[in-house]
């Protein structure tokens, strides 16, 4: 390993230990990760031959830029699609279109409204991504829980249950798509057989979290004036929940009829919401237009947090300087040659690892590291590939910044690095290990291999 690499390796490590001591320092995250971004890439520049051929005498600016063009395009499909789906889910709570969703999960009961929460979150999750279903949860939750500690509690069992119910649908996260797209799992396969291990690496944490909670909910005098209806009717809001949520759910069904990144279809939806609520408006009294304007997409477009994007830029964009040095593949072949070649403990460290960083790089180091074979663990539906889904998965639970579903909860409840660390890592990782149990028991026991 040559001395720039280290340097690069330093330079994450470093950025990455001030991340998660932002509750000290009181340094935003978000320019943590910018600087990170930029040092790994300055530090790239030095010596780009090393790591692209390419990069040799007077194109050598030319080749590095076109390398991080290449990084951030696959980055700002991720970003655009948060900033769509943010705004759909804002856009939707706003005019009151979760109201009824709301009530079908409101309860006094703390403790059944964590298990409510949970369950729908699993299910929402397998439907649509883990980054939108945690979105819609933290909103419905904001109406739902008034004291901040507790909705804390909720939040972070938000990003446990919108991993694991991710892990088990071929639809429900980035990673199984990846491999679902491959053809290593497919989609009966992968939710026979790893449906069960997911629930439990769900249900665990949720039961020890339910522990720390006692006692009925309150609501404040902000929270009950948030819970009245907007201007529109009943109708409106109806439907502008059901273009919203399901044109969230219809945007996996346009990737795969049109074969265009995700982003474009979440763009195509926030553009016929966005379009049908001006209509709306349009036809309310000029009374109550004034105070509906706060509830206009334009408005709302002005309150992103753009600090959890750019959180979202830096951090992608270091780890693709990362991935771009081989720092990734080379670990994932260390794995396998320190275990022997033991698929268990491969992919369980590998899950250990996407809690760290990104899982999206991890997984396509495996994928070209690993060949599909006929028979074995590396077939299709093998060992290896369904642990792979379940372990990249469910093992960003364990550090907040570990998923897209972690970071953006992270954005919209502001809840630290250290927090998490102190009180939820241990719980997912009580839930990760007793999944891969799980797992190994219906291998070994029910379906025979």
């Amino acid at each position: 390993m040559s001395s720039l690499t280290i340097a690069i390796i330093v330079a994450f490590v470093i950025g990455y230990f001030f991340i998660a001591i932002e509750s000290v320092t009181k340094v935003n995250k978000a320019a943590v990760a910018l600087l990170m971004f930029v040092v790994c890439w300055t530090l790239f520049m030095i010596d780009p031959a090393q790591y692209l051929a390419a990069a040799i005498g007077d194109v050598k600016a030319l080749v590095v830029s076109e390398e991080i063009e290449r990084h951030l395009g696959s980055t700002a499909t991720t970003l655009f699609f948060l900033m769509g789906a943010m705004t759909i889910v804002e856009l939707v709570d706003q005019n009151g279109g979760f109201n009824f969703v709301r009530d079908t999960l409101q309860t006094r009961s703390k403790k059944k409204l964590l298990w409510r929460i949970a369950f729908m979150t699993f299910v929402l999750s397998a439907i649509l991504d883990n980054l939108t279903t945690s979105i819609v949860m933290i909103m419905i939750l904001r109406k739902l829980v008034s004291d901040k500690k507790d909705r804390m509690v909720y939040a972070a069992l938000v990003i446990i249950a919108a991993n694991s119910g991710g892990a088990f649908s071929p639809i429900g996260d980035v990673t199984t798509i990846m491999l679902w797209n491959k053809g290593v799992i497919t989609a009966a396969g992968v939710i026979s057989e790893i449906l069960i291990p997911s629930l439990v690496s769900m249900v665990i944490p949720a039961y020890i979290l339910s522990l720390s909670l006692k006692g009925r909910l309150t609501f404040t005098e902000d929270q009950a004036y948030s819970f009245q209806a907007s201007a529109l009717t009943t109708n409106q809001r109806k439907t502008i929940f059901f273009l919203g949520v399901g044109g969230l759910i219809f945007v996996p069904i346009f990737k795969s009829i049109t074969h265009l990144p995700p982003f474009v279809g979440i763009l195509l939806v926030l553009g016929i919401l966005w379009t049908v609520t001006e209509v709306f408006y349009a036809r309310l009294q000029e009374e109550e237009e004034k105070g509906a304007m706060q509830k206009r997409v334009t408005d709302m477009l002005s309150r992103i947090d753009m600090s959890t994007i750019l959180f979202f830029l830096g951090i992608l964009m270091a780890v693709a300087c990362l991935e771009t040095i081989g720092v990734l593949t080379a670990l994932g072949k260390g794995l396998d040659v320190a275990f022997a070649g033991n698929h268990y403990l491969v992919t369980g460290i590998i899950g250990v690892l996407s809690s760290i960083v990104d899982n999206v790089p991890l997984v396509a180091g495996c994928m070209g590291m690993y060949p599909v074979q006929a028979v074995g663990d590396m077939a299709v539906d093998g060992i290896f590939w369904q642990l792979l889904a379940y372990c990249a998965g469910v093992g960003g639970s364990m550090l907040i910044i570990g998923s897209a579903a972690g970071v953006v909860v992270m954005g919209l409840e502001k809840i630290t690095f250290g927090w998490y660390l102190r009180r939820i890592t241990w719980i997912a990782f009580v839930g990760y290990i007793l999944g891969i149990i799980s797992y190994w028991a219906l291998r070994t026991f029910v379906f025979g291999v």
